[in-house]
């Protein structure tokens, strides 16, 4: 395999239009033409993952977070960022990383923090907006049905539980061609008349590309009338954070107390607790203070989150615990996450969980 075959692999379960504006997410060194020899997967991509790479003969290096964030102006050795660049350079190592992509995938890392929690029935808290483009073509009547087949095999017409949706209108399309068009139907210099279905259907942004493709292939026409448009509807399947219900009520303490266990959490930095038990749980891996508003609206008991400051626990108000567990911790199982996808993705190759523990955080 080469390295893009791969990161197309990857891209299915967190396409990088995911992605938050500020990130920096894909292949950040390396070349995606280079065959594969091992894949290393890993949270944070340091010396060390360089040099556990090298041992194990791995030249891609999955990771979770962008080794590169802001821009490099030289590379000189002065810093970490600067050396893992030139260390990965100098052993044709490639890092691929994902980052928000993955945060605002529904199979992603909130995901995996509700599995380990035991939280069900879950959906996303903050659904990212203008995931859902609509495309609106015009198309000969007899073409209409093979042009619509190419479209939802492309990935337009999915609406929550249903498939193959679109809406049709037939109309009277003209045309005059010129004396250097080709035209599949009509003669150049008169003004031609046509029976045509009018198209509209939706697509998530991740499949433009293909959904494009699709229509420039299956159209008959040499010059396609097409427009593509954002829409406001809210997609619940992309998106920071989710929500969900325990199979049962805990008792706040012990709640505490099993999040620690599972997470393998340091310590545990929480809001008052109230005097009601915990049902309905709210995750964001990563710093995620910003969702607390979201959860105290979608009537969480508890908020589980990274790095929130001394005056955003006030924001609990007695509605809600927040517990803070850890940047890492809350992150930790993401890179298993990740091996289980690939190995299911492509068995029989080379994919290694990185041993390297990548926390700079230590406790007491």
């Amino acid at each position: 395999m080469i390295i893009k075959e791969v990161t197309d692999i990857l891209e299915e379960l967190a396409p990088l239009t995911y992605a938050e504006d500020f990130d920096n997410v894909g292949l950040l060194v390396g070349d995606l033409n280079r065959e594969v020899t091992g894949i290393l997967v890993t949270l944070d991509t340091l010396e060390a993952v360089i040099d556990e790479a090298i041992r194990h003969n791995c030249n891609l290096v999955v990771s979770f977070h962008p080794i590169i964030f802001k821009g490099l102006k030289k590379l000189t050795g002065s810093d970490y960022v600067e050396r893992v660049v030139i260390k990965a350079l100098k052993n044709d190592i490639a890092i691929y990383s994902m980052h928000t992509a993955l945060d605002n995938s529904s199979l992603g890392v909130n995901a995996k923090i509700c599995e380990v929690l035991g939280v069900s029935h879950t959906k996303v808290l903050i659904p990212q907006k203008g995931t859902i483009k609509k495309l609106s073509t015009y198309v000969p009547l007899a073409d209409a049905d093979p042009l619509l087949a190419a479209l939802f095999q492309a990935g337009a017409g999915t609406m929550g539980n249903y498939s193959n949706c679109s809406f049709r209108a037939e109309g009277l399309g003209s045309y005059l061609a010129s004396e250097h068009a080709n035209p599949t139907k009509g003669e150049i210099g008169r003004t031609h008349l046509e029976k045509e279905m009018q198209i509209h259907i939706i697509f998530p942004k991740a499949k433009q590309k293909k959904v494009l493709e699709a229509l420039f292939k299956n159209h008959p026409y040499e010059e396609v009338a097409y427009e593509i448009t954002t829409l406001e509807n809210t997609n619940n399947e992309i998106g920071m954070g989710m929500i969900g219900t325990l199979e049962k009520p805990w008792d706040p303490i012990k709640f505490l107390e099993h999040i620690k266990q599972t997470m393998r959490a340091g310590c545990i930095r929480h809001s008052a607790l109230l005097e009601k038990k915990i049902h309905k749980v709210a995750v964001l891996g990563g710093s995620g203070a910003f969702a607390i508003a979201a959860a105290k609206a979608a009537g969480a008991d508890i908020f589980i989150s990274a790095d929130v400051k001394y005056h955003q626990f006030f924001e609990a108000d007695d509605t809600m615990v927040i517990a803070d567990i850890g940047h890492y911790e809350t992150e930790q199982f993401t890179k298993n996450l990740l091996v289980d996808y690939l190995m299911k993705k492509i068995p029989n190759f080379a994919i290694r969980l990185s041993a390297s523990k990548t926390n700079p955080i230590k406790y007491l």
